[in-house]
């Protein structure tokens, strides 16, 4: 104990140790002596926490300077598995193919075939299922072109405007991008000449164009508003539309016959594949006026655009209900007009929510799925028209 006692135990209260570095932060503090079962505890405890600190400098030291050597299988490797690498390709080839286009192209396809039918019950027979089925993935495989393609073209664009497509974010490499491009191209216009005879394999053939047209140089001709909305349009509202109407009619063995509600949707679908493409570079404004694309939104601004785009779609609407009550023997009338009311009246009501939230980006990009919306729902109703 005198030993002990030998070693001037203090301890100061207003410090949580008793070493030389609290002494020095804490020179007036207090002295108080221990007793020697006091100083025994404390000397016990300053070793083990002195033995701990200890410890961790060394498993940080040994960290620091571990190596993994080549062919070490017992340390954890940063390589992804092929499973891994699987699932992230899939992933980011979802995203090349631009999922709201694909519905859009499903929606109007089914609709279309549907509508078809319900014309012709007398002709559905099931044996045609597989064939219709090679039809709509001829189309998804055309639109995964077009879309593909305008996004290997567009990658400087894109960092700025979409960062979240894979090839801007470096998902896919471009040289990958063209492959998958050119086998959609190639399987889509192969399943198109093989079931589907001339006429709709040169309209195939128009649609891959005009969609190549539109990304790639020297045409480019998304840089220019009047000839980048007319393509959107075309491609979304005529091509789509006749032609799968004309192929359904042909594999039933029916000649073609335009029906009111297929002219309808025709049209309707048109002007309204007028304000997507007018509307979509809503988002885009900063990239495009960076890279000299003219758009509608670099050139009216997001706000004229936004209203311009909404007031197009309004008299769309408001003409649907004209020509349900004006040809009532040709169209259902709940649906013709009780239905495109109420749409042209949310379609103002989200126009006035993006007034009230300035037209801010998050706000524009809200509007834009807005109108895709719209456009699905479209297609639905379609079958009772």
């Amino acid at each position: 104990m005198e030993c002990l006692r030998s070693q001037s135990a203090t301890i100061y209260p207003a410090c949580s140790t008793s070493s030389r570095a609290h002494r020095h932060r804490c020179p007036n503090a207090p002295r108080q002596s221990l007793r020697p079962s006091e100083l025994i505890v404390t000397l016990h405890r300053q070793r083990r926490a002195g033995h701990t600190r200890r410890q961790r400098r060394l498993a940080s030291h040994i960290r620091a300077s571990s190596v993994v050597l080549p062919g070490d299988s017992s340390l954890p490797a940063d390589e992804p598995s092929a499973g891994q690498k699987l699932l992230a390709f899939q992933q980011a080839f979802w995203k090349f193919l631009r999922p709201h286009t694909i519905r859009g192209t499903i929606l109007g396809s089914c609709a279309v075939t549907a509508r078809a039918l319900i014309e012709n019950p007398q002709c559905i027979d099931w044996a045609l299922l597989p064939r219709a089925l090679l039809g709509v993935l001829a189309l998804l495989c055309g639109n995964g072109y077009i879309v593909g393609i305008n996004q290997i073209f567009d990658q400087d664009l894109d960092t700025v405007n979409k960062p979240y497509l894979p090839i801007a974010a470096g998902e896919l490499s471009p040289s990958l991008a063209w492959l998958l491009c050119a086998g959609l191209a190639a399987g889509g216009l192969s399943l198109t000449a093989i079931n589907f005879g001339p006429l709709i394999t040169s309209l195939y053939s128009l649609g891959l164009f005009l969609g190549t047209i539109y990304s790639v140089p020297p045409f480019h001709l998304k840089r220019f508003a009047v000839p980048a909305f007319l393509i959107i349009a075309t491609v979304r509202g005529f091509l789509l539309n006749f032609g799968v109407y004309y192929a359904v009619r042909a594999a039933l063995r029916l000649p073609f016959q335009w029906c009111p509600a297929v002219v309808f949707i025709t049209v309707f679908v048109t002007v309204f594949a007028t304000v997507i493409a007018i509307t979509k570079d809503l988002a885009d404004v900063e990239g495009d006026r960076a890279h000299n694309i003219r758009t509608f939104a670099t050139q009216l601004g997001v706000p004229g655009v936004s209203k311009l785009g909404a007031g197009i779609l309004w008299l769309n609407y408001a003409g649907a209900v004209v020509v349900g009550l004006a040809k009532p023997q040709l169209f259902n009338q709940w649906p013709m007009v009780g239905v495109h009311a109420v749409l042209g009246l949310l379609l103002l009501l989200q126009l006035d929510k993006l007034n009230k939230a300035g037209f801010g980006k998050a706000a524009v990009a809200a509007f834009y799925r807005f109108i895709w919306n719209l456009f699905y729902l479209e297609y639905a109703l379609l079958p009772f028209l």
